[in-house]
Order: structure tokens, then C-alpha cells, then sequence
């Protein structure tokens, strides 16, 4: 079995790679069981430790196993408080191929998966981008939608002003033009596209603020207690999301339809339906359109497969 490390998962997965796999994945498909959510709390005052496990495979293929541990505590000891580790088997014989570094291939699916959407959803000239949260899946969202649209000019907000500083100086070392954002409002109203990545339980993003022909791409709230837009961001707009687990797990999406902001008949589709053709992305004249995910086991397989048929050759 190959160990594939974090530097090597990714030289494996540019976005002019990871983008395309994704694509091609949600159209052939793959069987996604829900995912396992296990807590580790032995007792009611003992600190919250939880572990996923998320499979996915094709048949005769690949089968993936993502397992994932969230212990918060660990800043106390200086550690981060997610790990994450991804087993590649052969699908027809169950031999393991491979174990690689979840983490990275988690990041960069995410990112890639938006920028997908976005191919789809985004303006065909938006050449504006606004990142709101600059942690490791914000910081990659500007190289991966430049894969994918005419993006000249990133505006970058965090609450933490120094990860927002951070962030920029990057973007510009690599001859991007890159500034942090000193008002949110100002920003979210001078750019094409916003792409939220943030830990957010209280709308950080006001539909009040958005463009009329706005891509609106709402990556961090994964569970009922987050969320990053507040219910006007939705009015008018073209609704779509990753899978329809996002209309089970997302407070994005459960809080506005309890409110009859929207009905989850009201979405207009999911990436898979984007990806195989089976109903139109953005067309002229379009108003704003919104993208929400919360993450699916089948991109961390067509990630998976890149890095290892690519591991003779990094």
C-alpha cells in the first residue's frame, strides 16, 4: 500500500486537473452512503470528540473510506482539532491501495467543487472576486475559480484582519491583484462573485449587499447551527446545491425554510444535474444565483483516484 503525503496529495491535485475529475464523477456517479457520525464523549461533561467516516466506491473500481476526527480541545495542546485520513481500495478485490493525506484532498475538493458550480452559475465575465473567511479552504477558492472564470482582482475579508493581511500578501506574491476588504458591505457590493468559507452561526454575507447578477457560493455552513447568509440573499435568486443532503444538514437552508423563505422544491437543481447537462446553469439575463455546499464523500473519491493514479510520477 502507497503512503502519499500531504506535499505529494497536492502537487497531485492542481485544479486544472481536480476540477475536470469532479466533474466527470458527479456524472458516472457512485454510491454515497450517509455519512457515520460517532461521538466519543464518555460522559455528558466531557469535552465534545467526534469521528466521521464517509465511504463512497465504484463498483469493480475504487472504493474510498474517509474517516475524520474533530477533538476542539486540541488548541489547547497546540494541535489543530481536525485530522483527517483517506484509504484507497480496489473495488473489485478490497486490496488497499493507498492511504493519503485527508486533509489536503478535503481542501481542495471543496474549493474545486464551488469553482465547478461556478462554471456553471458564475457570470461568464466575472472578473471580480470577494473570499469571506481565510482559513485553509478560503485561501484556495482564488486559484481554483481562476480555473474557471476571467478573475482579475481578489477582495479577501476574515474577521481575524491579520489571516485576511496574510492571505492577500500571498495572492499578490503570485502577481494576483489582491486587497483586504476594509468594509464588508462596500466589498460584497463591488464584486461579481462571493465565496463564503467561514465557521459563522450569524449571517456574515446581507442579500442587501449583493449585485443584482451576483454568484453567491456558500461553502461553510455544514451543520443545523451555521450559517453565513442571512434569508434575503435567497429571494430572487436560482437556488442550487451540492447534493440533497445540503437541505437536511445546512442551517443556510433549514432556517429560511422553516421561516417560508423557500421550499426545498424551489431548489433548482443539484451539481450533478449541473455537470450532466440535465438542467440549464446560467443563462442571459439571469439574475443572482446561489450555490450551497456542505460536502459529499463522492468528491473526496474522484479526488482519491487523482492522487493515486497520479503517484508514479510525484
Amino acid at each position: 500500500m502507497k503512503i502519499i503525503d500531504t506535499e505529494s496529495t497536492r502537487r497531485a491535485l492542481p485544479f486544472d486537473r481536480l476540477i475536470p475529475a469532479l466533474r466527470e464523477m458527479f456524472i458516472a456517479g457512485c454510491e454515497v452512503p450517509l455519512r457515520h457520525t460517532h461521538s466519543l464523549q464518555a460522559e455528558a461533561n466531557d469535552p465534545p470528540r467526534t469521528v466521521l467516516v464517509m465511504p463512497a466506491w465504484q463498483h469493480d473500481r475504487y472504493l474510498g473510506v474517509k474517516t475524520v476526527t474533530i477533538f476542539p480541545n486540541n488548541a489547547q495542546c497546540g494541535l489543530p482539532g481536525l485530522f483527517s485520513t483517506y484509504v484507497l481500495y480496489d473495488a473489485s478485490t478490497g486490496e488497499p491501495l493507498a492511504q493519503i493525506d485527508g486533509n489536503e484532498i478535503t481542501s481542495r475538493r471543496t474549493a474545486a467543487a464551488s469553482a465547478l458550480a461556478a462554471s456553471y452559475l458564475a457570470p461568464a465575465d466575472a472578473r471580480s472576486l470577494l473570499v469571506v473567511g481565510c482559513g485553509r479552504v478560503g485561501s484556495l477558492i482564488p486559484e481554483a475559480y481562476r480555473a474557471v472564470r476571467p478573475i482579475e482582482r481578489v477582495v479577501v475579508w476574515d474577521r481575524d484582519e491579520a489571516a485576511a493581511k496574510a492571505l492577500a500578501a500571498r495572492l499578490c506574491a503570485q502577481n494576483i491583484e489582491a486587497a483586504v476588504a476594509p468594509d464588508l458591505a462596500k466589498a460584497v457590493n463591488d464584486v461579481d462573485i462571493v465565496s463564503c468559507a467561514t465557521l459563522a452561526t450569524q449571517p456574515v454575507v446581507q442579500g442587501a449587499w449583493l449585485r443584482p447578477r451576483s454568484h453567491l457560493d456558500l461553502i461553510g455552513s455544514f451543520t443545523p447551527q451555521m450559517r453565513e447568509a442571512d434569508d434575503a440573499c435567497f429571494a430572487g435568486a436560482r437556488l442550487f446545491v451540492d447534493t440533497q443532503e445540503a437541505l437536511q444538514k445546512s442551517g443556510e437552508l433549514l432556517g429560511p425554510m422553516s421561516r417560508g423563505v423557500f421550499a426545498a422544491d424551489d431548489v433548482a437543481g443539484e451539481l450533478a444535474d449541473l455537470a450532466a447537462g440535465r438542467i440549464q446553469g446560467r443563462a442571459d439575463g439571469d439574475g443572482r444565483t446561489v450555490f450551497k455546499a456542505v460536502g459529499t464523500a463522492l468528491e473526496d473519491l474522484a479526488a482519491a483516484v487523482v492522487v493515486y493514479e497520479a503517484s508514479d510520477s510525484i
